[in-house]
């Protein structure tokens, strides 16, 4: 199963952990379609599509999937009450961790600070 967004889909630990490993700036949103989520999405849509932000790569991940584990057992996402869960991986480590919703300022100033160009 599968999130309904035009962005690509994560949906096994392995492709996670690949992605991580395979590219120097990672941006994993993991939630539902549910109104905390879908504006975080659609942030990260229109970012890709803007082509500004072509040196990161954005994901998401159904949340309710136990292929979700990885993200929700990391330290960084351990005190987290509200979904999604977008974390901001750099050459393999976490870089930055948030829960909520985030505006599309919130975003590019963590993307602007967490994957300098």
């Amino acid at each position: 199963m599968t999130l309904d967004t035009n962005l690509k889909h994560l949906t096994t630990e392995k492709e996670l952990q690949e992605l991580i490993a395979s590219k120097e700036n990672v941006m994993v949103c993991c939630g539902r379609m549910g109104p905390m989520c879908i504006p975080v999405y659609g942030v990260m849509e229109e970012l890709e599509k803007e082509g500004a932000y072509k040196h990161v790569e954005f994901r998401d991940m159904l949340f309710d999937s136990p292929e979700s584990n990885y993200i929700r057992a990391l330290p960084q996402c351990s005190t987290f009450r509200g979904i999604p869960f977008t974390v901001y991986f750099k050459n393999g480590q976490v870089a930055k961790a948030t829960s909520s919703i985030q505006s599309k300022d919130q975003v590019e100033t963590i993307l602007g600070s967490a994957f300098k160009k």
